[in-house]
């Protein structure tokens, strides 16, 4: 499946824009897959899945590299490799820092892979097992893990969850078919398009919130040769083990819902610094503040496919939009995915051994030509950027008013997240909530109203319990933070 010429092509088509967009700041893997999502409505579905999945895995590559030449992240999971990977090339060993990236990246991603392949598997045998009761913990799970581990405050981000669900429930009752919050709009009546929903909040917002934003960019600093990128035995040596501490803690993070690579990098930065003898050496160009964040990005992105793939639970925001387009192709997700696709899940699979060794293979020569893109002026690329969100849109029912619809959505967006709330558990709300309000209503009608039910079902009560260890441990942290920056009362002074 792999290697048929049109699925070959799409995930090479993938992994090249998927380059593209990790080295191009502001142009995230959101409104890259937004932008695309459309052109994949008359692809076959394995060839859909493989171009938007390369564009996921190629981005993380090319985030790497304008991060440790430029000091530039592009992309959330790449700012602490800015840390070292930047100091490394002021000394002139940013070749070897791409270098040591490049391995670590294939390292994390080739673990990420054979994870996949023998915990799916067990996965769907084990949810085989669940009925509606488990689906709906299950996801209420992933809801409050989204929103609670994502960067910023806690409530913002269950805010952000709650607004999710609260627009997933546009449109016509499932079960009766009564319509609701549509304001009397018949555009509505089918629901806000995942589309217009993804490209307003990961399109439109990001590129008003960048539009003005000028980085003063060194493009010299790419002039590297094939020989400058390759790292000497010391360097191996010295990142080997934090390379392989890195690729477990991602692959853990991938299989925890609302994680993702972001928080994998950082959880192995903070880890290598501190089981290491010298700690004075990170921040000042320490090859292994390289190898352990990159090999863990790399690992968790392989690794969210695993909950997406064979549970039919999103870990991000991306994984949502990932899942939000299998469904557009009428292929749902979960235990019976393997079953009833192989085709799609297999070929998935192979295809991820096959843009990852694309993926090393073109960077090599095309770091230099990567760079220079980043020189485009910001005049030229955010309007044409734009040009295409609105044909990306139009193109999907051929209607005008989604288009408006994404304009006042990416509007929305936009004040949301220069108030500080993150968009993200919107998309992730958005796609659970449906499936989340069908499994609790048809749970209630098994069970007569009688909400003990989802108490007595044993794998129901395991889920419900760790909904409350999560949130008790939220209010902890946040109680502790309070408590440590409470000034000190001053001592009371008495007279003789």
């Amino acid at each position: 499946m792999a290697f048929q010429p049109h699925n070959f092509l799409a995930c090479l088509v993938g992994v090249l824009m998927g380059n593209l967009v990790g080295v191009l700041p502001g142009m995230g893997v959101m409104a890259a897959i937004s932008i695309l999502l459309p052109v994949t409505f008359s692809m076959p579905p394995v060839a859909a899945i493989l171009m938007l999945a390369g564009i996921y895995y190629g981005a993380q590559y090319g985030g790497a590299i304008c991060s440790i030449l430029l000091n530039l992240p592009c992309h959330p999971p790449h700012a602490v490799t800015c840390l070292d990977g930047y100091p490394l090339t002021q000394q002139g060993k940013g070749g070897t820092a791409l270098g040591i990236t490049m391995m670590a990246s294939f390292v994390g991603a080739s673990f990420g892979i054979t994870e996949m392949i023998f915990f799916a598997p067990v996965l769907v045998r084990v949810a085989l097992k669940f009925g509606p009761p488990e689906i709906c913990s299950l996801m209420l799970l992933g809801l409050l893990a989204g929103s609670t581990l994502t960067r910023g405050s806690p409530l913002k981000g269950v805010a952000m969850t709650t607004l999710g669900l609260t627009l997933g429930l546009v449109g016509s009752d499932a079960l009766n078919g009564t319509e609701r919050f549509t304001f009397g709009l018949l555009d509505l009546a089918d629901g806000i398009d995942v589309v217009a929903l993804a490209l307003g909040l990961f399109g439109i917002a990001e590129f008003l919130k960048s539009v003005n934003k000028i980085v003063p960019l060194h493009a010299s600093r790419a002039k590297l040769r094939l020989r400058d990128m390759r790292p000497s035995r010391a360097d191996i040596k010295a990142a080997s083990i934090p390379m392989l501490r890195g690729t477990i803690i991602g692959s853990l993070c991938a299989l925890i819902p609302g994680t993702g690579p972001t928080i994998a990098s950082f959880i192995s930065y903070a880890t290598e610094k501190k089981l290491s003898k010298t700690p004075e050496r990170f921040g000042r160009g320490a090859i292994e503040g390289v190898a352990a964040p990159e090999a863990s990005t790399h690992s968790a992105v392989q690794g969210d496919f695993i909950p997406t793939m064979s549970l039919g639970i999103p870990g991000d925001a991306v994984m949502a939009l990932l899942l939000a387009a299998l469904t557009i192709q009428g292929i749902s997700p979960g235990p019976q995915l393997i079953s009833d696709h192989p085709d799609i899940f297999w070929g998935l699979i192979a295809s991820f051994w096959v843009g990852n060794i694309l993926l090393v293979v073109l960077n090599v020569p095309l770091i230099g030509l990567w760079v220079k893109l980043l020189t485009v002026p910001y005049k030229y690329l955010y309007p044409s950027a734009l040009f295409f969100v609105c044909v990306g849109v139009y193109s999907t029912n051929n209607d005008l008013f989604q288009v408006g619809e994404t304009l006042a959505i990416g509007i929305a967006g936009y004040v949301l997240l220069t108030l500080g709330f993150h968009p993200a558990p919107i998309l992730l709300g958005f796609v659970l909530g449906p499936r989340f309000e069908e499994n609790l209503r048809r749970t209630m009608l098994i069970s007569r109203g009688d909400f003990a039910v989802f108490v007595e079902r044993p794998i129901s009560a395991v889920f419900l319990a760790l909904c409350v260890i999560l949130i008790g441990t939220q209010i902890y942290l946040k109680w502790r933070k309070d408590s440590v920056e409470e000034p000190s009362a001053p001592a009371p002074i008495f007279d003789s």
